[in-house]
């Protein structure tokens, strides 16, 4: 009967360790999927502050009629909420999940007609 016992718990640490190691692969592999998407945000940043001082200075200097530049009452909102598919993203989805949630909310409190386009299956389940 005690052989039993230490077989299944031997059994249970060999699986915890497997889990450890295959946690630790993803991490890993998380880490530099991350590394990558900084590298190519850092890489765009010159060509984003180029486009956004132009746009500046023309706007600045043109005299534009044009439906799109008049300043006008908000009546519609758009909110473009964007999770992930997979899990080990610890409490973000949740954070997106209720921030949206309090947005929606107050433009609803605020008498605007509001829409909600989920990208991922945790805000689409949401």
């Amino acid at each position: 009967m005690a052989g039993a016992g230490v077989k299944i718990l031997n059994k249970r640490i060999r699986s915890v360790k497997n889990t450890q190691q295959i946690t630790k692969a993803m991490k890993m592999v998380a880490a530099a999927k991350l590394q990558r998407s900084q590298g190519k945000m850092l890489a765009a940043r010159p060509y984003s502050q180029k486009l956004t001082e132009l746009m500046t200075e023309l706007a600045g200097k043109a005299d534009i009629a044009h439906p799109l530049f008049d300043v006008r009452p908000v009546q519609n909102r758009l909110y473009l909420v964007i999770t992930s598919d997979k899990g080990l993203c610890g409490s973000y989805n949740m954070n997106v999940l209720k921030l949206a949630q309090k947005a929606v909310d107050a433009s609803v409190a605020e008498g605007v007609a509001t829409q909600v386009y989920a990208i991922g299956k945790k805000a689409r389940d949401f």
